[in-house]
């Protein structure tokens, strides 16, 4: 008896912000590859996990939010990664929290494919007091698309994620593995450090900061069985500078050991970190600034 054809394939995550998309990666993955908030705008920029399992090998690709009422440079480089991202997949997963399919959700149907499977996964269904709600809301949504399948599930509680990952197999194109088989990502450690401290950013900061704040790693090397790294906390304005720094700077160490623990348990190995705050004005609408700071 012949044994099943291998299965390899990429698949965008897609939808507007705060919906679950880096939440659901990480757990599709079993790992956190993908920051986290309960913030919009976190995930600045796409990223790739790699679920490897026997007979198969998914490539999921993280996209930001998908940005319908804010402008400017960032959000415009951020909605191209969302186009750019959905071109040359195999599968797309489009996410929507349980119960709200609004005009920032419709925007996003015009990019979805129509020669590839386009999943619906409706998230966050454990915040549902009355369950029996979901199925309407099901039909109705099932409309605006030709959806291959609809998915319920919870990122944050693993709810239906296993099932989810079935479903995706036979949807994947046939051949062999393109990574590694203990490859979880394709972005290096350096890129993991940086968006690590810009998650404690989102984190620990009050409502508008994170916003007006990126990072630029200035240093990362091994000394000895020790990473090295050195980062820099790039903000818009001088009054930005002095509240990541905190009152006597407990604001910023507090940063930097969340951030440092984070990135000791993913890179398995000890970290000295140094973190520091610079200011420079209208970074986040300068497109030279944008690509200095790794933006694309």
């Amino acid at each position: 008896m012949t044994a099943p054809a291998h299965r390899t394939g990429r698949i965008a995550i897609v939808g507007r912000p705060n919906v679950g998309k880096s939440t659901l990666l990480n757990r599709m993955v079993g790992t956190k590859i993908s920051i986290t908030s309960n913030r919009p705008q976190t995930t600045r920029h796409s990223l790739n996990a790699i679920v490897t399992e026997a007979g198969s090998q998914m490539v999921l690709i993280d996209t930001p939010g998908f940005q319908t009422v804010h402008g400017g440079e960032l959000n415009r480089l951020m909605n191209r990664t969302v186009s750019d991202s959905i071109g040359g997949v195999d599968i797309v997963l489009f996410v929507i929290e349980a119960m709200k399919f609004g005009r920032e959700d419709r925007k996003l149907l015009p990019l979805l494919p129509k020669d590839i499977p386009v999943l619906l996964i409706v998230n966050k269904v454990d915040k549902l007091a009355d369950k029996s709600v979901l199925l309407p809301f099901l039909a109705e949504t099932s409309k605006a698309f030709a959806f291959s399948e609809i998915v319920p599930v919870s990122a944050a509680k693993g709810t239906q994620v296993a099932r989810l990952r079935e479903l995706l197999k036979p949807y994947l194109p046939e051949g062999p593995a393109q990574h590694d088989e203990d490859e979880i990502t394709d972005r290096s450690e350096r890129f993991l450090a940086a968006e690590l401290v810009r998650e404690k950013l989102f984190r620990l900061l009050g409502e508008e900061l994170p916003y007006a704040a990126t990072v630029m790693v200035e240093k990362f090397e091994m000394q000895g069985d020790m990473r090295h790294i050195h980062i820099a906390i790039i903000v818009d304005k001088d009054n930005h500078k002095a509240m990541v720094i905190g009152k006597g700077g407990e604001k910023l160490k507090q940063i930097g050991t969340q951030a440092r623990i984070d990135m000791e348990k993913l890179f398995g190995g000890k970290v000295f970190l140094e973190l520091w705050v610079q200011v420079k004005s209208g970074w986040a609408d300068s497109l030279k600034a944008l690509k200095s700071l790794g933006y694309e």
